[in-house]
C-alpha cells in the first residue's frame, strides 16, 4: 500500500495545518472546512493526517472502535476481549455514497444464507473516534447532509429499518473540502464545522518550486520520502499528545471570556457557538504551544478560522469574511504584539 504523503512535508498552508492539529488536540472543537481551488493540497493534508495522528486503543474486531469490551454493541457479536492499537481512523465518505453505506444496513448475505437479521456497519461506525472526510462536501446530497447533521448533534447513529433497531456511537471529527466555485454549503451544515479555512496556490516562486521538488521525490519513492519526514511527523505527534495531557489545565480568565464575547458581538455572529469554538480553539493552541493560559495572541491566531464562516453577509462591505474578522480583531485588540498580550 502506498504510503500517504507526510503531513509535515506540506509546503505552506499554515492555517489549514494548524486547524487540523487543533482538532487532533481537542476533537470537541468540531470539524474543519477547507475551501480552495483544485490542486492546493486539501486532500493531501487529510491523507497525511492519518499517518500523523496518535494511535488509538480498541477492542479487536469491534466495528465501532470501542476502547473497552463492555462498550462493544451487542449486535456486533464481538467475542474477543483483546485490546489492540491501530491508527486513528480517517474514513472517506464518497460523494455518491448511498444512505445504507453511510449509516449501515441489513447484512444481505447473512439474511439469504442463514436466514438471520444482522446489521452490517456503515461508514459512520468505522469513523467513530476518528475522522470522517468528505471531498466536495458542497455537492453532497441533501438527505445525506440531514443525516450527518442529526448524527453530529447526537454523537449517535440510530437505524430503524427492515425490522432492525440499531444504535451505536458515532463521534468523529468532520473534515470537508471543496471548491467554492462549484456551489455553496448549506448553512445548517456550515455551522457544524468548528473551523473554516481558505487555501490557495503558493504565491512565491520558491514555494512553488519546493512543492514540485517534494512531490516529485514522493512520486519517485514514497517509502524513502516518508522515511525522510518520519522524524518531523513524530515530533509533531508528540506535541499533540503533550497538548492533550495539559489541555484541561490551561487557564481561562474572565478577561479572556470577555474578549471572546466582545469579538463575536462586534462581528455580529449568530448564537453562542462562535464564542465556544473560539475559546476551545484558543485553549488547544495554548496547550500546543506549552502555555498555561490563553492570551489575546492565541485568540488572534484562531479568530479567523473559528469565526469567518459564522458572519452574516454584508452587501455594503466588499471585504471577505476573513478580512472582516482581522479588521475587527485589530480594532478591539489593537496592533499585533509578538509577546504575550
Amino acid at each position: 500500500m502506498k504510503h500517504p504523503y507526510p503531513f509535515s512535508a506540506i509546503v505552506g498552508q499554515d492555517e489549514m495545518r494548524l486547524a487540523m492539529v487543533l482538532t487532533a488536540i481537542d476533537p470537541g472543537i468540531g470539524g474543519v472546512l477547507v475551501f480552495g481551488d483544485r490542486g492546493t493540497g486539501k486532500s493531501t493534508a487529510v491523507r497525511g493526517l492519518a499517518g500523523l495522528l496518535p494511535k488509538i486503543r480498541q477492542v479487536e474486531s469491534c466495528p465501532v472502535n470501542s476502547e473497552l469490551p463492555e462498550d462493544c454493541p451487542d449486535w456486533a457479536e464481538v467475542r474477543s476481549t483483546k485490546i489492540v492499537t491501530r491508527p486513528t481512523p480517517v474514513v472517506d465518505l464518497p460523494l455518491g455514497a448511498t444512505e445504507d453505506r453511510v449509516v449501515g444496513a441489513l447484512d444481505i448475505e447473512r439474511a439469504l444464507t442463514r436466514g438471520e437479521k444482522a446489521f452490517e456497519a456503515g461508514l459512520l461506525a468505522r469513523a467513530n473516534r476518528g475522522y470522517l472526510y468528505i471531498d466536495e462536501v458542497n455537492l453532497l446530497e441533501d438527505h445525506i447532509v440531514d443525516l450527518l447533521l442529526d448524527v453530529a448533534q447526537s454523537g449517535e447513529n440510530l437505524i430503524e429499518r427492515e425490522g432492525l433497531s440499531i444504535r451505536h456511537p458515532a463521534r468523529f471529527v468532520l473534515i470537508g473540502s471543496g471548491n467554492p466555485e462549484e456551489g455553496e454549503l448549506r448553512p445548517q451544515l456550515l455551522d457544524r464545522f468548528g473551523l473554516s479555512v481558505d487555501v490557495s496556490s503558493p504565491e512565491t516562486i520558491d514555494d512553488r518550486v519546493e512543492v514540485i521538488k517534494r512531490r516529485s521525490a514522493y512520486e519517485a519513492d514514497p517509502e524513502a520520502f516518508a522515511k525522510r519526514w518520519r522524524a518531523a511527523d513524530g515530533k509533531l505527534r508528540r506535541r499533540i499528545l503533550a497538548a492533550r495531557e495539559t489541555l484541561a489545565e490551561v487557564e481561562v480568565t474572565d478577561d479572556g471570556l470577555r474578549d471572546c464575547a466582545e469579538l463575536c458581538v462586534a462581528l455580529g455572529s449568530d448564537g453562542l457557538r462562535g464564542e465556544l469554538t473560539l475559546l476551545r480553539a484558543a485553549k488547544a493552541l495554548a496547550a500546543f504551544e506549552g502555555d498555561t493560559s490563553i492570551t489575546r495572541a492565541h485568540l488572534r491566531r484562531v479568530a479567523r478560522p473559528a469565526l469567518r464562516h459564522r458572519l452574516r453577509r454584508d452587501p455594503l462591505d466588499e471585504a471577505g469574511s476573513g478580512a472582516r474578522v482581522d479588521r475587527t480583531v485589530g480594532e478591539l485588540f489593537g496592533a499585533f504584539q509578538t509577546a504575550a498580550e
